[in-house]
């Protein structure tokens, strides 16, 4: 007999049935008529999210006396596949945001949540996640920002690399060392407004995918932060991040459903279209198995995700999880984009069809918030221990 913990409810309550409503109508009737677009010029997508702002579906999982929805994690990975598989750079954006507050939610105090997290929720104000640096990528420890108290205020000194919204976000969560002598126990977590004195923004990054995502560099000299924004004690900075990143993955293997799904919807259309050697080529062998292949992974991608998001939901333990789903989903979207465009042929190529962008914005989720190297590594440990 298992026990409630170890089963998955898959049936959706009214409430998840109606965010993913909302999000797939918002999706496919203004966010997916702009992708291709904003691929193309990296116009950062404001417009989407002001519309998902109206919506209210920028603060999914917090409650709504924190401005949110209250949905909690499965209906807001449920929400983020439907936008991930119209926009993925909108989808991206949206999982950084909520990452972010998710690190007010958790550790804040409760002015804090007052000032920033409600802003975030209700999508008045974008939020940003800034841990990378040039030396520390996989791994946080080596980052090289400082924090100084001074008085009333840190002082903020160095740079960060690949930072998604950047010059777009109003309040990022920012991760400095305070303590050089403790290791990843002297990284702390603040709250850094755009506009503060010192805290500015270098170049915006040309990505391969994910274009319109506006990764770049925040560049602090001198930047002074109010004592108050320290998040949580001092040394929790590095705690903070990993129960951010955490839940950051469920977003980033909710966006590789959603990826896989639009190649798999692409290509089972154009198979149906086009017609070689007097038949349409969904006839051919060949094209069954990669559409029948796609489906049945895309479809345990799915269940690997909403199991992470569901334990998360009820309070167990899901970092295993979130690696595994985030590994698996985004290794999914890479080969069903793959497969995408081999199915569409020479036509795949072309930027005319989406399928070569999904091919290249899959590509990123393997890489960002963990790659899949770190991804087995933090799996294996868990399963050896």
């Amino acid at each position: 007999m298992f026990e409630r913990r170890d089963i998955v409810d898959l049936v959706l309550t009214s409430e998840q049935t109606m965010i993913r409503n909302e999000a797939a109508e918002l999706a496919r009737s203004l966010i997916a008529p702009r992708a291709t677009g904003i691929d193309r010029t990296g116009e950062f997508p404001s417009d989407n999210l002001s519309a998902l702002a109206q919506h209210k579906l920028m603060g999914i999982p917090f409650p709504t006396e924190c401005g949110g929805r209250n949905g909690g994690h499965v209906s807001y990975a449920i929400a983020l596949e439907d936008i991930g598989k119209a926009c993925a750079s909108t989808g991206f954006i949206l999982g950084v945001h909520i990452m972010s507050a998710f690190c007010v939610y958790l550790f804040g105090n409760n002015e804090q949540k007052r000032r920033f997290l409600v802003p975030m929720s209700s999508g008045n104000k974008l939020g940003g996640f800034a841990l990378t640096e040039r030396t520390s990528g996989s791994d946080p420890s080596r980052i090289r920002t400082t924090a100084t108290l001074k008085g009333s205020e840190y002082v903020l000194n160095g740079d960060k690399c690949f930072i998604t919204s950047s010059g777009h976000a109003d309040i990022y969560v920012v991760f400095a060392v305070t303590d050089p002598s403790k290791g990843t126990k002297g990284i702390s977590a603040f709250i850094v407004e755009r506009g503060y004195e010192g805290f500015g923004f270098g170049k915006i990054e040309d990505k391969l995918g994910l274009r319109a995502a506006a990764n770049g560099e925040l560049i602090f000299k001198d930047c002074r932060a109010p004592e108050e924004n320290l998040l949580g004690t001092e040394g929790d900075g590095f705690k903070i991040a990993l129960s951010a990143i955490d839940r950051g993955r469920i977003g980033i293997a909710a966006l590789g459903v959603g990826i896989a799904q639009a190649a798999l919807d692409s290509s089972k259309t154009y198979a149906k279209q086009r017609a070689q050697f007097g038949q349409p080529i969904s006839n051919f062998q060949a094209i069954q198995f990669m559409i029948a292949d796609m489906a049945t992974e895309i479809e345990a991608a799915r269940l690997l995700t909403q199991k992470a998001a569901w334990l998360a939901d009820i309070g167990e333990r899901f970092t295993k999880q979130a690696s595994m789903a985030k590994l698996y989903a985004s290794e999914v979207a890479m080969k069903a984009t793959i497969n995408g465009v081999q199915i569409h042929g020479g036509y795949g190529l072309l930027k005319d069809l989406p399928i070569e962008r999904y091919m290249r914005d899959a590509k990123a989720l393997a890489i960002i918030e963990g790659t899949s190297e770190m991804q087995r590594v933090i799996i294996s440990r868990d399963e050896l221990k």
